[in-house]
């Protein structure tokens, strides 16, 4: 398992894991979530508290 941290700017947005089957989990860091609630880093993937899996 590999797992990279995603910044907005100088902001911490949140980690991005890829797993030992390959599949890749995207989890907003919570204070980014109630902090910057409309700051998605792309528009596929708005801010929410949800994991999005590819």
């Amino acid at each position: 398992m590999r797992k990279a941290t995603k910044y907005y700017g100088d902001l911490l947005a949140g980690i991005l894991t890829e797993t030992d089957e390959g599949e890749y989990i995207f989890q907003y860091d919570d204070k980014y979530v109630k902090d910057h609630p409309k700051k998605c880093i792309t528009l596929t993937i708005p801010v929410s508290k949800k994991p999005y899996t590819y």
